[in-house]
């Protein structure tokens, strides 16, 4: 199993940011809901923090607080071509050192991040009515992700589905009717 001990420091950074790299590169590809897109950001963290323990290489990134220095890109269109360029030596620096599966957690975590940003706030309408989930520019940026990472853009966003309920409170049927 790889962990954070075998990347240097400067290659951890590069690693742990992938993913909110991700994140901030659709949250840039769509004026507006930057609060709610970060928040959504924030969440797949936690989530995934919490599902690993820290016990493997996606649950040390997810527990390690993301730093991106806001100077560090001089524009969305910046941050969009340098971080896609980021993305890519993340994926190869982890490629280099961990297990396929590992890889291809580390992929999923990141097009996650990316795409539950993308899904929380509506784009068009009126005052919150209409509007769709996910722009075309945020899609596009999804694309640019997911061809960074290597892997195929989410087919469709959509929310995540609600997780089943314990088998002990499980609605009760209703009676069959007579």
């Amino acid at each position: 199993m790889t962990t954070k001990a075998e990347f240097n420091a400067e290659e951890w950074e590069q690693i742990a940011g992938g993913p909110a790299l991700a994140g901030m590169i659709v949250i840039s590809a769509q004026r507006g809901g930057t609060i709610r897109e970060t928040v959504a950001m924030a969440k797949v963290y936690k989530e995934t923090a919490d599902q690993h323990g820290g016990s493997d290489l996606v649950g040390e990134i997810a527990a390690t607080t993301p730093s991106i220095d806001r100077h560090e890109f001089s524009s969305a269109e910046d941050l969009r071509t340098r971080g896609l360029g980021k993305i890519t030596e993340a994926v190869d620096l982890v490629e280099s050192k961990a297990t396929p599966d590992e890889l291809a957690a580390y992929r999923a975590f990141a097009i996650t991040v990316a795409q539950r940003a993308a899904e929380a706030d509506k784009s068009g309408g009126f005052l919150g009515i209409g509007g769709e989930r996910v722009s075309d520019s945020e899609r596009t940026a999804l694309n640019d992700v997911a061809a960074a990472l290597g892997t195929e853009a989410p087919s469709e966003a959509t929310a995540p589905a609600p997780a089943d309920p314990p088998a002990g409170d499980a609605p009760a049927e209703d009676p069959p009717a007579a």
